[in-house]
């Protein structure tokens, strides 16, 4: 199986090659028969990319250490599911898997485009077939996850014990997929730039696109959180390390963007804003990558040094130069005949909104850059932490949270003081009165005041768009209002569905003020039997007891936890020591409720039989991941699908009701 996969990478990059020159040559020579065949060419390369990922997973699942890829992350001891997972736990197996994603977005793209975007979809191919094949050209020349071992080693490395958790199982996947799926818009928008056809139609084509990538890597990051604040053992679940930056920013940017898009669409601005934005959203996801693989900047998440880096940071310089340089050849093209109308309009705050949102990502990326800057400069690398993040960042997150509430009601083109009053005036005084209850109820923190106050006001923002909607559809066809609610989100999936996201951020956002500005930290060494006290729990230390398994040895604590004068819970933190690699870890155990969560890490036991505990009290951290599914739940309510044309019912008065939907674009 190893010598398949190594001939599959080599024929998927000769497709992804020839696919790249015969839709560019039949593109610009008017030759559509030379572009159907590069289409081909992207279905075949998928198809042998699926045949390597499968003869990796061969080699992982019967132990073929030969590999390059195998021996580098699996062993005999690994469990089944970590030896499926562990493909993407080394440098070359992830380099398959972004290959194996990119290969299959592409030929889905294509076929459904099969009809459509016949002016661009050459210059399409190309790009999708260009990155593709810089990727096969890497896995073939410098990192092949087939190449033989000479001895064959008896056992291999295994793989890294942080990763042997679920949530490392779901969240590069997912963080992938995100990463990737920005291939597809960027791609199309090249096309319109090489084309010149410069309206929306690429937006269109691209919208669910966006959308997918966008959704996969909010997930992504969420589910990296979850993972670091379960594994890591630090209290925390986002640290400003590099490589979670380098995650974050492409989100950032790509939230602008599909914000900034609605403008485009209703007034036919910010075309060249839009294409800054998705250029900077592809080029920040190779610049992640490169993070991730350079060993340039130290992390957890990291790869070890590679030279690989160099080649990421040629590739990222071309596509910076080249489309940047079709973007400026272009610029004549891409004036707008409209103009804003007033700073008090929706297109404003969105504007607005992009602004502050392109501000954050470039604090985090200069944050995340600045210790290479200073080495390269001054011989001396100086490293930024957390401090200078929070400085910046807190600020301009409740400056995003404000215009989070203000979108919603501000109407399009100009907005009147009559309207502005009626809008705003119970939002802003429910958000005011939220931040005098806390005060009352002892809250002195600025931010923390500050924040839930925002978050209060946005909240009846949104929760008032649906009320009145509700109302006027029941008015409009006699409904019942939860009828009328689902039949309002189906017929505006887009506007309603954004709105959903906007309730699931408000709950991240209360989860990371309540568990930032007040949590409680306490250790205490205890001998058995003895009680400490963290904040309104008592635990009780009671022994420690051992465990094995085939892969690791672990020592765990039985705390018994009370809380007025009740038990509530059994917690049972661990120390592992795994056997291959030889590595001790951390296992947190959690006690968690909507309103807090107790956090206890085993530090370290002692020989006189005492044990040292770090205990956190993190509030509201619950509704972090809450709101993590409820933006999910409104990702998909965006993506629902909307049939083509209009139809029309009876009401049960015999009016007539007339709902209009969009054909749908790209997938």
């Amino acid at each position: 199986m190893g010598d398949i996969g190594f001939y599959a990478i080599w024929l998927g990059g000769a497709l992804a090659g020839y696919s790249m020159i015969a839709s560019f040559a039949g593109g610009r020579m008017g030759r559509p028969h030379w572009v159907e065949s590069a289409r081909n060419g992207v279905y075949a390369q998928a198809g042998v990319t699926c045949i390597a990922v499968l003869c990796i997973e061969v080699g992982l699942l019967t132990d073929d250490f030969s590999l390059n890829a195998v021996a580098a992350t699996s062993s005999r001891s690994l469990p089944l599911f970590y030896k499926v997972t562990s493909f993407w736990g080394g440098q070359a197996g992830s380099l398959l898997f972004w290959a194996w994603i990119l290969s299959m977005y592409s030929a889905v793209a294509l076929y459904s485009n099969r009809n459509r975007n016949r002016e661009i979809i050459p210059y399409v191919i190309t790009t999708l077939s260009a990155t593709s094949a810089f990727f096969f050209i890497l896995l073939t020349f410098f990192d092949n996850p087939f190449s033989r071992i000479l001895p064959v080693p008896v056992d291999g490395r295994g793989l890294n014990p942080v990763l042997q958790d679920p949530g490392m199982a779901f969240h590069p996947p997912n963080l992938y997929l995100g990463y990737v799926g920005w291939t597809v818009p960027f791609a199309f928008a090249i096309g319109a730039l090489v084309t010149g056809r410069l309206g929306d139609e690429w937006i269109r084509s691209t919208r669910r696109w966006s959308l997918i990538a966008w959704c996969f890597l909010g997930i992504g990051n969420l589910l990296g959180s979850w993972w670091a604040y379960r594994e890591l053992g630090w209290g925390g679940y986002w640290g400003w390390d590099p490589v979670e930056n380098a995650a974050i920013l492409p989100w950032i940017t790509g939230t602008a963007f599909l914000h900034s898009v609605m403008i485009q669409e209703k007034k036919g601005m910010l075309k060249v804003w839009n294409l800054v934005l998705v250029i900077m959203t592809f080029t920040l996801t190779i610049f992640g990558t490169f993070i991730v693989r350079s060993g340039v900047i130290s992390s957890v998440h990291a790869f070890a040094q590679s030279s690989l880096g160099y080649y990421f940071s040629v590739f990222l310089g071309l596509v910076i130069v080249s489309s940047l340089g079709l973007l400026f050849w272009r610029l004549d093209k891409l004036q707008s005949p409209n103009q804003l109308e007033s700073m008090l309009s929706r297109e404003s705050a969105f504007l607005l909104n992009n602004l502050i949102l392109v501000g954050a990502a470039f604090s985090i990326w200069w944050g995340t850059v600045f210790p290479l800057v200073s080495e390269a400069v001054t011989g001396t690398r100086i490293t930024i932490g957390p401090p200078f993040f929070n400085r910046v960042n807190v600020p301009i997150g409740l400056a995003i949270i404000l215009l989070t509430g203000i979108g919603p009601l501000i109407a399009w083109r100009r907005a009147s003081p009559s309207q502005l009053k009626k809008h705003f005036l119970i939002p802003l005084a429910i958000g005011f009165g939220t931040g005098l209850v806390l005060f009352a109820l002892g809250m002195r923190s600025f931010y923390g005041l500050l924040s839930f106050s925002l978050i209060a006001f946005v909240l009846l923002t949104v929760l008032d768009e649906f009320f009145r909607g509700t109302r006027a559809r029941q008015r409009l066809a006699e409904e019942s209002a939860p009828v009328a609610l689902v039949n309002l989100t189906r017929r505006n999936p887009r506007r309603y569905g954004g709105y959903v996201v906007h309730l699931g951020m408000m709950a991240i956002f209360a989860g990371i003020t309540g568990s930032s500005v007040f949590q409680t930290q306490v250790e205490s060494t205890l001998k058995p039997g003895e009680v400490a006290q963290v904040k309104d729990y008592w635990v009780q230390f009671g022994r420690i007891g051992s465990r094995e398994a085939a892969h690791l040895r672990a020592q765990s604590a039985d705390l018994q936890i009370r809380q007025a004068g009740r038990e509530i819970a059994i917690l049972y933190p661990e120390r592992r020591l795994y056997r291959n690699p030889e590595q001790p870890t951390t296992e947190v155990a959690i006690r968690s409720t909507l309103t807090e969560d107790l956090y206890v890490i085993l530090a370290g036991v002692n020989e006189n039989g005492s044990a040292t505990f770090r205990f956190y009290v993190n509030p509201l951290v619950s509704w972090i991941w809450i709101g993590g599914v409820i933006f999910v739940l409104g990702a998909l309510i965006c993506l629902w699908y909307e049939p083509h044309g209009k139809r029309t019912r009876p009401a049960p008065s015999g009016r007539t009701v007339e709902t209009e939907a969009r054909a749908p674009a790209g997938l």
